[in-house]
């Protein structure tokens, strides 16, 4: 059985690409924060995903900590694809989404980034209703991109992973997806 983390930065078309290869091949999808929230309702600790982020820092690195954990013993009978964040971009500088102590009990065998153009994002992220996200550079964006390059192969290092980067550019999300689906096979 595989263990995949698939990521992309907001806009990139993660979300998109992986729902469109979910249709075409056998794997759970699971997202870590909702796993991390299922672990902290289960301790009677919060009841809904927002108040993770006001427990304090040592409860929710237990709380991903055990999210990885679940998610490895998930693994063992089925296919797992997970959807997470590789880097959190923050007013401070980036953050690791997947640090250490996750990563030990994660385990993944692949790391899947899925990237676009910066003015493809950037013009993504515009045209996007659903959402009220901050209106960053092309340079912002590109940096955002090479951020998450740079921890997912610090990321494979610590777990023997693979990376694999998958291109979704305008107007190719067909190849984009038979690309992750033959990958993902």
């Amino acid at each position: 059985m595989k263990l995949v983390v698939l990521t992309g930065i907001p806009g990139s078309g993660s979300t998109t690409v992986l729902k469109k290869a979910l249709e075409e091949v056998d794997y759970l999808h699971l997202n870590y924060g909702d796993i991390m929230t299922e672990i902290a309702v289960e301790k009677g600790l919060v009841e809904t995903r927002d108040e993770l982020r006001k427990l304090p820092a040592d409860t929710q690195k237990e709380i991903q900590k055990a999210a990885g954990i679940r998610i490895k013993e998930k693994s063992e009978s089925e296919n797992v694809i997970v959807d997470t964040h590789c880097t959190i971009s923050t007013p401070s500088g980036f953050l690791p989404g997947l640090p250490k102590w996750v990563l030990e009990g994660l385990n993944p065998d692949h790391f899947v980034l899925i990237e676009a153009y910066p003015d493809e994002i950037r013009v993504r992220r515009t045209n996007d209703d659903t959402r009220q996200r901050d209106a960053e550079s092309a340079e912002a964006i590109q940096l955002h991109q090479e951020m998450n390059r740079a921890a997912s192969m610090a990321y494979a290092t610590l777990t023997g992973a693979t990376v694999k980067i998958v291109y979704n550019h305008d107007n190719e999300l067909d190849d984009t997806v038979a690309g992750l689906v033959e990958f993902l096979k």
